[in-house]
């Protein structure tokens, strides 16, 4: 029987604070004989998974429930017009976007458990100051505050994600998590037309408690998390010293090896994330920032434009439940398809396909039953930006360059929240002719880009397998290596040298 004295020689590479496996598969291999890979796996699901994304439920489902408020009141209450109330939207999005690369630069040095758990203390009692607001000073604030308090969630989890699985497994993991947001549309409906029965109680009206009770089970769940969230898997408490290592030969052999937690931070890795193609062609300018503009447009609006389309407020925020019911049912779908079948970009395009249907058939359409189908079709493009999300882990290896990465894309695409919600004026209902063709385009572009993305990928792909980008590596007779592409003593150093980059790591398409 195999155990931790029998597996490969583990050394420290010159210079350096990563550790080199001589050879990870026979680690693995010796460690399979007292390690189940399935139980294993689904230990970690349990203890990562679920809880993340109640987290992000919660996160979700605190953000947008402004739009709920609205439809019981908020506008008229504090004195505000509709120009000033999407001025409160925008505001949100500025911190939440920019703050994202620092924080998870800050949760890859920090303990997870203790980072995400006070970040969501903090939020959940700016919550909780909703309820409190009398005029339009206190909305903004109050909203810039909730942007600061929750900015790196999103982009801290997936990269947190990110640390546990290999690439063949994130999306199913990502999306399951991502389905908190879908949940949360559901829930925050069922739950704002519940809560509003209050109106009344305590000299508060219904949409001061939605908030009131919403930040308070944030701060309940907050402290609950410091308990419950797992930090990496090299120092996981609920694994044994063998399922530990297990855990990182198998990341390592998928072309994780940083998966050992001995990356020290260093400027050069910040450097790399924002001068690699990826961020800023593949990622940031082009498919996150299409998919998550319009999510957020559907979160934000969902409730107002079928209110809108003759249904009144209650009756509006019940009939966004089965929409976000059905696009949890989507995303949990693409995640494991994606999985299995690895066409990340052709995904992303059959959605986005999806999606420009439905917002034609929203501007087209003068019943209130199609407008109410269509925004199923909506519903099925917009929510699939796990997806995207996937694709980008997949695609970096280096832990701080993919935790800055990450932040970067996401940063950018919640950079869009600016734009979306301003686009749904009081003055173009009941049908929002301008907010559709915005997300239309949105959309348009995001298939186009999404399709570039995956040739550019394919491209560089069929220039590795050439032997383009060959590195020289002392000891190997390779007549096309270049010394354009690096010298290394090693092909385990060029590996850990170069990330992603190393001629032997291929790009999921």
């Amino acid at each position: 029987m195999a155990d931790s004295d029998s597996l490969p020689k583990v050394e420290h590479e010159k210079d350096s604070d990563i550790l080199v496996i001589e050879d990870i598969s026979d680690a693995i291999s010796a460690l399979q004989s007292t390690v189940d890979e399935k139980k294993l796996l689904w230990k970690i699901d349990l203890h990562v998974v679920p809880w993340l994304s109640l987290l992000y439920l919660l996160s979700f489902m605190d953000r947008g429930s402004i739009g709920n408020a609205k439809l019981y009141g908020l506008e008229k209450d504090i004195g505000i017009t509709d120009k000033q109330y999407l001025i409160g939207l925008t505001v949100f999005f500025f911190p939440y976007a920019f703050i994202e690369p620092i924080s998870n630069v800050f949760l890859r040095r920090l303990q997870p458990s203790i980072y995400l758990s006070s970040m969501m203390l903090v939020w959940g009692l700016v919550m909780t100051c909703h309820g409190l607001i009398t005029n339009y000073g206190g909305l903004i604030t109050v909203r810039f505050l909730l942007g600061v308090t929750e900015g790196g969630l999103y982009a801290g989890v997936v990269f947190y994600i990110s640390s546990w699985y290999k690439r063949s497994e994130m999306g199913t993991r990502i999306a399951i998590f991502f389905s908190g947001a879908t949940v949360a549309g559901a829930f925050s409906g069922l739950l704002a037309a519940a809560i509003s029965n209050m109106d009344g109680i305590g000299g508060k009206t219904g949409w001061q408690w939605i908030f009131i009770l919403e930040g308070l089970a944030t701060i309940l769940v907050a402290i609950a998390s410091f308990w419950i969230i797992q930090d990496f898997p090299t120092t996981a408490k609920f694994l044994t010293e063998k399922e530990r290592t297990f855990v990182v030969h198998r990341l390592q052999q998928d072309t994780k090896l940083s998966a050992n937690g001995k990356e020290s931070f260093r400027m050069k890795y910040v450097l790399q994330s924002l001068t690699d193609w990826q961020t800023w062609i593949g990622c940031a300018r082009f498919i996150y920032n299409r998919s998550d503009g319009p999510l957020y447009a559907f979160s934000l609006f969902t409730p107002s434009v079928i209110n809108q389309v003759r249904f009144k407020a209650t009756e509006a925020n019940l009939l966004s439940v089965p929409v976000y019911a059905w696009a949890c049912l989507v995303t949990c779908a693409v995640g494991v398809l994606a999985d299995r079948v690895g066409a990340r970009g052709y995904i992303n395009c059959f959605f986005f396909g999806i999606g420009l249907v439905g917002y034609i058939i929203l501007i087209v359409s003068r019943t209130p039953a199609l407008s109410y189908f269509a925004v199923y079709l909506a519903a099925s493009s917009v929510i699939h930006s796990s997806n995207s999300a996937s694709w980008v882990a997949c695609n970096v290896e280096g832990s701080y360059k993919r935790a800055v990465i990450l932040a970067t894309v996401i940063g950018f695409g919640n950079m869009n929240g600016v734009v979306t919600s301003n686009i749904y004026r009081a003055r173009d209902t009941p049908w929002y002719r301008l907010g559709h063709g915005i997300v239309l385009a949105y959309i348009a572009i995001g298939f186009l880009s999404s399709l570039l993305y995956h040739i550019l990928l394919k491209r560089e792909n069929a220039r590795r397998d050439r032997g383009e980008r060959d590195e020289i590596i002392d000891g190997i007779d390779n007549k096309q290596a270049h010394e354009r592409n690096g010298r290394y003593a090693s092909v385990e150093e060029a590996r850990i040298a170069k990330g992603d980059r190393w001629s032997g790591f291929r790009y999921t398409l």
